[in-house]
């Protein structure tokens, strides 16, 4: 018979998680500072009108109309159409050029150790750094034309703008895709390979019955990552196009708003809106894929 009383046993249990929320009380409060101010300021400026001169004056929702279906509506649904198609492209690519190159760095071969070092260059340069030298990669005389034996002006047309943007991005970020998949298959024990293989299952089988669902935490992780950082995609589209030929993100919208067009009241309702559709996205895709991947019950 357990004669434990609840009363010994819940300061034992308490211990480790008043420790774990001290040390991350620090994190938190700079999270409060950084993140939480500028995005409460930025929604109570939004209800506000943009007067060059005088106070500004309260106008509730009007901000938030004009840029949905008011003056700025246009600009802001072809800017909405523009984010999710690079975002479902470059995620859709990153995943499976990242899987493949998990595949292959998971593999025991002299070298792997630097092939791991250098498939990781692309993601550590600077986005912006990388922009640049994607644009002088795409110019007209630049080494893309040069290579292919072409004559393209590859950021002076829609389609080609969209092409240069979305590959420019996938080979920054995929390496990143494939550290956490690499992450995910290193923890598979060996042991289910061998009795797959003992059972006479192929390599086909074996990817798809054992790989893919015990790996499937790593990619939902790794999806997840990636579409919220789609999702706000600013600096390739800003440097390589400046949202020309219609590769206007809503972040670059955002911007042009508040600094080009000194007009923090709409600017603040549309970074509103593209935080909300980031924040539904985010939960949407966790209830409905996340939860069961990560092993969590859904009620």
């Amino acid at each position: 018979m357990n004669t434990t009383r609840p009363s010994a046993v819940r300061p034992r249990l308490m211990g480790p998680e008043r420790l774990a929320f001290r040390l991350l009380l620090p994190s938190v409060a700079v999270l409060l500072l950084v993140i939480a101010y500028p995005v409460l300021r930025a929604v109570y400026g939004s209800f506000f009108d943009d007067r060059p001169m005088g106070p500004a004056a309260f106008i509730g929702f009007d901000n938030y109309a004009r840029a949905l279906w008011g003056a700025g509506g246009a600009d802001f649904w072809a800017a909405f159409r523009v984010t999710f198609l690079f975002t479902v492209v470059t995620v859709v690519l990153e995943v499976l050029i990242g899987l493949g190159m998990a595949a292959i760095m998971h593999r025991s071969f002299r070298g792997r150790g630097l092939l791991r070092a250098s498939v990781l260059v692309p993601w550590a340069i600077p986005t912006a750094v990388a922009a640049v030298l994607w644009r002088w990669a795409f110019d007209p005389r630049g080494i893309v034309n040069h290579l292919f034996g072409a004559d393209v002006t590859w950021t002076g047309a829609e389609w080609p703008s969209k092409f240069a943007i979305v590959f420019a991005d996938t080979w920054k970020t995929a390496p990143f895709v494939a550290l956490l998949i690499l992450a995910g298959l290193q923890i598979i024990p060996k042991e289910v390979y061998e009795a797959a293989r003992i059972d006479g299952a192929g390599v086909l089988h074996r990817f798809r019955h054992i790989t893919l669902p015990l790996v499937k935490p790593a990619l939902v992780v790794a999806v997840l990552f990636r579409m919220l950082d789609a999702l706000r995609l600013y600096d390739l589209p800003a440097i390589l196009t400046n949202g020309a030929n219609d590769t206007t993100t809503l972040s670059i919208l955002v911007v042009r708003a508040s600094l080009g067009d000194l007009k923090p009241g709409y600017g603040g309702a549309l970074s509103t809106l593209t935080f909300l559709l980031i924040f539904v996205t985010a939960f949407l895709f966790v209830r409905l894929l996340g939860a069961g991947a990560l092993g969590r019950d859904r009620t």
